[in-house]
C-alpha cells in the first residue's frame, strides 16, 4: 500500500511561512528541502520550498504510524519484521524526494534508534537498502531542535516566557522539561516518563485500562515530587508550551467564537482529563475525532499532563502544534544563512550553565574574573588558534563551570567537576560539545593525559585538539588568580612575537601567582609555541 493513500498520508492544510517569523537573506533560487524523522512511534517527513524572496513554505507532510519505540524499550532492538516495514516505508519517502526534485534533506533518529543495541548495523542495513543516511541525535540535540521549533514562532513565544513557563516536550522515550523564568532558560530535566515506554510498563503490570489513570498519576507523581523539590521551589509557573504528537492536535483543533488557537485554559484540560478518564477508546475516537489507534497515547499524555499541571500551578497551556520536522528546517535555514534567530539561544545556554554553578555553589566572582581573562586571551590568540565563535561559547561555559566539582570533592575536583557536567544536560549543547567542556574542566585541575583524551569513543582529532587549545587557555587564566583574591584591577594582553604578554595592574603581593604559573605557561607553549609571560605594570 503506497504512503500516498490517505490512512497513511496527512498533508499540510496550508503553507508554513517562515518568513514572517525571522530575518531572511541571500539565495534567490528557489530549492526543496526535506525533513525526515524516525521517530519512536511515527516517521514523519515534510518538505519545503526555500528561496531568499519567498521565504520557506512547507509544501507537504507525510506521516506513518510505526511503533519502533515499544520493541526498542522492551527487547533493546528492533525486530526483522520492523526493520523490513522501517525500510520500505523509507524507500517510499525516497520516491517522493525524488518527485519533488528535493535537493537536500536531513534525516534524523530519535530514542528508539538511539537506544537500539545494533545501532550501527541498524543504521548502515537502513543506507544500504535505502539510500537514506540517518544521524541519531542525543537527548539535548532532539530538545534543542524542538525548542527552536518553538522559538521560531516568533512574538507568541516571546510573549509567554515572560512569566514563568515550563516547555514539556513529550517523547515516545521520554519527556523533556525546560524551565523559563523572566525571558530566561533556568533550568532543563530529562525523565522516562515517555507514552510508549508508559505502555510498554502498564502493560507489562497487566494493566487494565479502568487502572491506567491511578498508574500513571502514580509513576508522574513520583519523578514530579522529587523535580518540584530540586527545581521548582517558590517558582511561580504560570504557562506550559506542550510539545507532541496528540495534546497538541486535540488543542489546536479547538473551533469557537472565543477560542485562541494553540491555548488552552486549565478547566479546559480539565475537562478534556475527564472526558478521557470516563469514556471508551472507542468512544474518544468519535468524541475527538481522532483515529482510535492514537486515543492510548493521548490518554496517557493527558494524565501525565494533568499531574504536572497540578504540580507546577500552571493556568494554561500553549500548543503550537510544531514538530521535530520544523526544528530540522529550521537548523537548515540557520546554518546556510537563510535566516537568523530573534531569539538568543546563546544567552539560554550560558544561563542553563551559570544556573548548573549556582546549583553546586561555584564562586560566581571568581567565574566572572576567569571568564574576562579567558575570553581576552582567546581573543588575543584569533589569528593563531583557528577556533572560532562556537569553541569562544565552550570556552565561556567551562569558566563558569570550572568549579563546580568542589561542591562534591575538594581533592577530586577535576574528575568530580567533569562527572557533574556529563550527568546534567546544558540544553543547546549536543553530547559532544558537553564533552568537550567537560574535559577542558577535568584538565585545568589535573595533568592532561593525551593517551586518554585522544582514546576516547566520542572524541576525534578536531575535537581532541580543540580540547587542548581551550584548556591551555583556561589554566593561563586559572593561573592568574590561584590565591583566589582577584588581585588584578585589570589585565591588558597583547601577542608579540613568540610571546603572550600579560600586563597586570596590582599592588598586591603575587609570589604565588608567578611561582606557580610556570607549569600552566609551560602546557600552552606546547599547544600554542607562544610563551605567556605576567608582566606587573609599573
Amino acid at each position: 500500500m503506497s504512503l500516498r493513500d490517505p490512512i497513511f498520508a496527512q498533508f499540510s492544510a496550508g503553507a508554513l511561512n517562515f518568513q514572517r517569523k525571522g530575518k531572511w537573506r541571500g539565495i534567490m533560487s528557489v530549492k526543496t528541502f526535506a525533513a525526515i524523522d524516525a521517530g519512536s512511534y511515527e516517521l514523519a517527513m515534510k518538505i519545503y520550498e526555500v528561496s531568499g524572496t519567498g521565504g520557506m513554505r512547507q509544501i507537504d507532510h507525510i506521516r506513518y504510524s510505526i511503533d519502533m519505540g515499544t520493541e526498542t524499550y522492551g527487547v533493546g532492538r528492533l525486530s526483522y519484521e520492523r526493520v523490513d516495514e522501517l525500510c520500505r516505508v523509507l524507500r517510499e519517502f525516497s520516491d517522493i524526494m525524488k518527485s519533488y526534485r528535493v535537493e537536500e534533506y536531513k534525516a534524523y533518529g530519535t530514542s528508539a534508534i538511539r537506544e537500539s543495541r545494533n545501532r550501527a548495523i541498524l543504521l548502515d542495513q537502513i543506507e544500504q537498502r535505502t539510500g537514506i543516511h540517518i544521524d541519531v541525535l542525543s537527548n539535548s540535540e532532539q530538545r534543542f531542535l524542538d525548542y527552536k521549533s518553538i522559538a521560531f514562532q516568533g512574538e507568541g513565544f516571546e510573549r509567554i516566557i515572560e512569566n514563568g513557563t515550563a516547555i514539556l516536550d513529550i517523547g515516545g522515550g521520554s519527556i523533556q522539561i525546560s524551565l523559563f523564568d523572566n525571558d530566561t532558560l533556568v533550568s532543563t530535566q530529562n525523565m522516562r516518563l515517555g507514552v510508549l515506554r508508559l505502555q510498554e510498563r502498564l502493560f507489562h503490570l497487566d494493566a487494565s485500562i479502568s487502572q491506567y489513570a491511578t498508574l500513571i498519576g502514580e509513576m508522574t507523581e513520583a519523578q514530579m515530587s522529587v523535580y518540584k523539590k530540586l527545581y521548582l521551589k517558590d517558582r511561580q509557573i504560570k504557562s506550559i508550551i506542550v510539545v507532541d504528537d496528540y495534546i497538541s492536535a486535540l488543542v489546536m483543533s479547538r473551533k469557537g467564537k472565543d477560542v485562541v488557537k494553540g491555548y488552552a485554559d486549565r478547566k479546559t484540560m480539565e475537562y478534556f482529563t475527564e472526558i478521557c478518564r470516563t469514556r471508551s477508546f472507542s468512544e474518544l475516537s468519535k468524541t475527538l475525532d481522532m483515529p482510535e489507534k492514537n486515543i492510548p497515547l493521548l490518554y496517557i499524555s493527558m494524565i501525565m499532563l494533568h499531574c504536572i499541571m497540578e504540580h507546577m500551578g500552571a493556568e494554561q497551556i500553549w500548543a503550537p502544534g510544531v514538530t521535530l520536522c520544523d526544528g530540522i528546517a529550521y537548523e537548515y535555514a540557520e546554518k546556510n544563512k537563510i535566516m537568523t534567530a530573534s531569539h538568543d539561544f546563546e544567552k539560554d545556554i550560558i544561563a542553563c550553565a551559570q544556573n548548573i554553578s549556582k546549583r553546586y555553589r561555584g564562586s560566581k566572582k571568581r567565574s566572572e574574573t576567569l571568564e574576562k581573562i579567558a575570553l581576552s586571551i582567546f581573543d588575543s590568540m584569533e589569528g593563531i588558534h583557528g577556533l572560532g565563535r562556537r569553541e569562544r561559547l565552550l570556552l565561556q561555559i567551562s569558566t563558569i563551570l570550572h568549579d563546580c566539582g568542589k561542591y562534591i570533592s575538594m581533592v577530586n575536583l577535576g574528575e568530580c567537576s567533569y562527572s557533574i557536567i556529563m550527568s546534567t544536560e546544558i540544553i543547546g549543547l549536543s553530547h559532544q560539545e558537553r564533552e568537550i567542556v567537560a574535559n577542558v574542566v577535568k584538565y585545568n585541575h589535573l595533568e592532561f593525559d593525551y593517551d586518554k583524551t585522544m582514546g576516547s569513543s566520542s572524541m576525534d582529532r578536531e575535537s581532541y585538539l580543540k580540547i587542548s587549545k581551550l584548556t591551555a587557555i583556561l589554566r593561563v587564566a586559572n593561573g592568574l588568580d590561584r590565591s583566589h583574591k582577584q588581585k588584578f584591577k585589570e589585565v591588558r594582553i597583547s601577542l608579540k612575537e613568540d610571546e603572550l604578554i600579560l600586563a597586570v595592574d596590582t599592588r598586591e603581593n603575587i609570589m604565588l601567582e608567578k611561582g606557580l604559573f610556570d607549569a600552566r605557561a609551560d602546557f600552552f607553549e606546547e599547544v600554542y609555541n607562544v610563551r605567556p609571560v605576567i608582566r606587573r605594570q609599573r
